[in-house]
């Protein structure tokens, strides 16, 4: 899952606490997108240059931080086909894994990343369901996919991804949020947007704080205002839950 829908919707405001078919409602979603950047984007393939090239100078001010990240590993979570690992991480890092649900995006990310000497694992599982190696990975980058997790799991996703971090290691998020100051649930792909101050208020849940954020340029309006956040534990953490 490369991208929940890009568009606004003007859903009723949800908490996000029960699960119920949520899960596996998006996995029904996903299973009809076609192997595809425009799939993976909703539609807005040819935007992934803008986002591409964002993620890049968000990743270069991060590894000038007075204490950066290293650049041995990183980790793509919800890669979808791999659009992200091969087309910016791979350029960063000595070596990337990737981990997406959807097992024929997997599949389609083995095909297109086969020739790639940095590539590493490809894990096929729900985010939800996912524990990082412990201190594996230089950054963690969540991208359009937090939306597909309950705010309990997200919460417990962030506490196994802190422990999956290297010494100065990042999580970086980039997502979609609401403008409206509610979250907004679209039934269609089974997620749910959240104003920034919500997941942020989540990230400082999970034992994290802010140490880096920008808004993504060059978008076409009508998209919801998408935001780059890095990371980082406040203070050591206890064993995923």
């Amino acid at each position: 899952m490369d991208s929940a829908d890009l568009c606004s919707h003007n859903q009723n405001n949800a908490t996000l606490e029960e699960k119920g078919s949520f899960y596996t409602d998006a996995a029904n979603y996903w299973s009809q997108i076609p192997p595809t950047v425009d799939g993976m984007l909703g539609g807005y393939g040819f935007i992934s240059r803008a986002d591409i090239n964002g993620s890049t100078q968000f990743l270069n001010h991060l590894f000038k931080l007075k204490v950066p990240p290293g650049n041995g590993r990183a980790l793509d979570c919800g890669a979808g086909i791999g659009r992200i690992t091969k087309d910016f991480l791979l350029h960063h890092f000595d070596k990337v894994d990737l981990v997406e649900q959807n097992p024929a995006f997997v599949e389609q990310a083995r095909v297109s990343l086969a020739d790639h000497e940095r590539m590493g694992n490809f894990f096929c599982s729900g985010l939800q369901d996912f524990v990082p190696e412990p201190a594996a990975y230089d950054v963690i980058w969540c991208q359009w996919v937090l939306s597909h997790l309950t705010d309990g799991d997200l919460i417990a996703f962030l506490r196994c991804c802190t422990r999956g971090l290297k010494a100065n290691g990042v999580i970086v998020m980039k997502e979609n949020a609401t403008s409206s100051g509610v979250v907004e649930v679209d039934t269609t792909d089974s997620s749910a947007t959240r104003p920034l101050d919500r997941l942020l208020q989540l990230v400082n849940q999970a034992g994290l704080q802010r140490v880096k954020q920008r808004r993504q340029e060059n978008f076409p309006q009508g998209l919801y205002p998408v935001y780059m956040i890095a990371t980082r534990p406040i203070a050591a953490e206890g064993a995923c839950p």
